[in-house]
């Protein structure tokens, strides 16, 4: 057994400190950014946000929303082969929308059938998911994927540890997805007692995966989950995530996933975990006697249209590089200075304001 007793932390836990500025308008500040990779041979341009892998919000209706605005759909596992060809038919903007698998048996057969039915050569990403990125077979099904899929910009996760981190991106993955449990619909750290404070885990392994470099590109990050509001991404992105990955914030829009429930005259939409009772008998028609669920079902009010989240995410973004001085988001770690704040007097703050 042994204590760490080094301070780690969340989003939460810190603010950004205001810097000078030479910005005339927050219209002046870029949030586009240009990848290359570590393996893939791709070269990528866009806005670096994706939606989480999840029913509520990885779908076919949202890509079809926020590829026009170069934000990535990444697909829940549930679609079927067949759901693809059909969507396919009127959808063509591979660098917006990544595959998301397993690592059964069974996933790896689908992905191949994708493969000898041209339905890869559609996506730019493919996403191998996994609650525990720790297990061993895990390299192994990465090592194989990247044989399937030599050109494709591989995702693979979940970890919180700079030395996984490193192992992955070796193994044959692009972007390491970092986070356990931080996410809103994930009960994984009540569960199991495993985790990470986010922020520490994106600032860790950030450093480590951009360390692994070669000739075409670094090794990439996507900070995943742990995002309660708009200023958590831009906190990700100062602490170094090339990407981030979010399922709360992009859920209960009329275009999300999920059903809509009308519960004392009021519009709720579903909102649940991929590890959750609801997730595991709905899309597998059971749970299995062995595991425990991670994830919790909830309804969240209904948010309307996500047209105008994704303008106040964008304007978000801006206001804070203007905040901290930085022209674009590239910028963001340079420019960024973290003060841990207290959380008791924050939460105190916080209740003070809304009147409880």
């Amino acid at each position: 057994m042994r204590i760490l007793d080094d301070v780690k932390l969340d989003y939460e836990d810190v603010l950004l400190r205001p810097k000078r500025s030479t910005l005339k308008s927050r219209k002046d500040v870029l949030i586009e950014r240009s990848f290359t990779f570590y393996h893939s041979p791709k070269k990528w341009t866009g806005i670096p946000i994706m939606t989480a892998n999840m029913a509520t919000c990885g779908t076919f209706e949202m890509a079809k929303i926020l590829s026009k605005h170069k934000i990535v759909t990444t697909f829940h596992k549930y679609y079927s082969v067949k759901e693809y060809e059909k969507f396919f038919k009127t959808f063509n903007k591979p660098d917006y929308i990544c595959y998301t698998t397993g690592i059964r048996d069974k996933d790896i057969k689908q992905l191949k059938l994708m493969k000898r039915k041209k339905l890869l050569e559609k996506f730019s990403f493919i996403c191998l998911d996994v609650p525990n990125g720790y297990l061993q077979n895990f390299l192994e099904v990465i090592k194989k994927v990247r044989e399937i899929c030599p050109k494709h910009i591989i995702i693979a996760g979940n970890v919180v540890t700079n030395e996984i981190t490193e192992e992955i991106i070796l193994a044959g993955a692009d972007i390491v997805k970092i986070g356990i449990g931080p996410g809103s619909a994930c009960t994984t750290r009540k569960m199991t007692g495993v985790g990470y404070p986010q922020l520490s885990a994106v600032i860790e392994c950030a450093d480590s995966a951009h360390g692994i470099a070669n000739e075409k590109g670094v090794g990439r990050i996507i900070a995943d989950g742990g995002q309660q509001y708009t200023s958590d991404i831009a906190k990700a992105f100062c602490g170094g995530a090339d990407f981030n990955l979010c399922g709360s914030l992009f859920s209960g829009f009329e275009e999300s996933g999920g059903k809509t429930v009308i519960k004392d005259g009021k519009k709720f939409k579903e909102y649940f975990g991929s590890s959750s009772n609801k997730a595991m008998k709905e899309f597998y028609g059971k749970k299995d006697e062995y595991r425990a669920s991670e994830g919790r079902y909830a309804l969240i009010p209904h948010k309307g249209s996500i047209h105008d989240f994704i303008q106040d995410l964008m304007g978000s973004l801006r206001s804070t590089a203007t905040y901290i001085g930085a022209r674009q988001l590239k910028e963001f770690p340079k420019r960024a200075t973290f003060l841990k704040v207290n959380r008791q007097l924050a939460s105190y703050l916080e209740r003070y304001d809304t009147g409880e």
